[in-house]
């Protein structure tokens, strides 16, 4: 424990790792897995009702006329990952051969994360106003501009095909109910301002999704198709790439003189990478390809990207509360 009080090592990243071995070995298969979609799901979206429900309307509409800083967010998302996925691809496919080569680039076309970007901003102490536009917009223009990006970047058999499923998805789930949140600030707010453990919820939400994701890569077998040293050189290629991006950002954000608030939107909304959003525009994009390898360096990256912005939310928002 005095090991682990010296690392600053919290709950929430051992929670993370925990629910990665549980669905290693006990994944969610069948009924299980179709009941914790249905749970993550509805998670989701009463988190999105939640956070509109508590913030004010001055602090989003502040969010919207942020141009500056949704711009740096989609360069970082659509021009800065995409650049480095090309590097990556050269250098790496010597080490991980073709198939996963090609997957390391895709993982730097998708857009970012919605769900997990904000509530790392919220627990950060950020600007969520900003955070909740600039994810939002960056994962619908990402329905449209990542099949764009692949047609450019990347070689497929497949025709690429975007069906109105996505976007109508993203509407429903997140951004609906954050609207109707706003709407109905004025008559909830008496019940929603008392909740203390919003933050509590954030995290069990986001460790679901890491189980039903982790638990549907187990499912189909994705990891007996790699050997030991080939996983090893992606794992430390993704942690690589997250940690250029990281600090890009916040080099950007700086030189931008943006406030701290608003430096946690560009980190965390800029550096995440969408497996909600990427997994499915696979199975769309590379019909005859090898797809399971082709989207394992995503499923890898997303779970780095939690446990490493799971601790620099929680560092962010223990410095703020000592500031406040």
């Amino acid at each position: 424990m005095d090991l682990l009080r010296r690392l600053r090592i919290e709950p929430f990243i051992l929670a993370i790792l925990a629910t990665v071995v549980v669905a290693a070995f006990l994944p969610a298969t069948g009924a299980a897995a179709t009941a914790l979609h249905w749970v993550t799901t509805i998670g989701i979206a009463v988190l999105f009702f939640l956070y509109g429900a508590r913030l004010e309307r001055r602090e989003l509409v502040a969010g919207l006329r942020h141009w500056r800083l949704h711009g740096v967010v989609l360069g970082a998302t659509f021009v800065l990952f995409p650049l480095l996925g090309l590097l990556g691809k050269w250098a790496l496919t010597p080490l991980l051969g073709a198939s996963l080569a090609l997957g390391f680039l895709y993982l730097t076309l998708v857009p970012s994360t919605v769900q997990s970007s904000i509530t790392f901003v919220a627990i950060a102490r950020g600007n969520v106003g900003a955070a909740v536009v600039s994810a939002s917009v960056s994962n619908l223009l990402g329905v449209f501009i990542t099949p764009l990006l692949v047609l450019a970047f990347m070689t497929t058999d497949g025709t690429v095909r975007i069906t109105a499923g996505a976007v109508v998805q993203i509407v429903v789930q997140l951004l609906l109910p954050f609207v109707l949140g706003q709407v109905l600030r004025d008559r909830v707010l008496a019940v929603t301002s008392r909740i203390k453990r919003l933050p509590l919820f954030d995290k069990t939400v986001i460790v679901l999704v890491v189980y039903a994701a982790f638990s549907e890569g187990v499912v189909e077998g994705i990891w007996t198709k790699i050997g030991a040293p080939q996983l090893a050189w992606l794992v430390a290629a993704c942690c690589v790439l997250l940690g250029v991006v990281l600090g890009l950002t916040e080099l950007a954000s700086r030189a931008l003189h943006f406030d701290g608030r608003d430096k946690r939107v560009v980190q965390f909304c800029g550096s995440k990478k969408s497996l909600a959003t990427g997994l499915p525009m696979a199975a769309v994009l590379f019909v005859g390809q090898p797809v399971g390898l082709i989207v394992l360096p995503l499923m890898v990256f997303h779970q780095i990207q939690l446990i490493v912005c799971a601790w620099l939310a929680g560092h962010y928002g223990r410095k703020a509360e000592a500031a406040a």
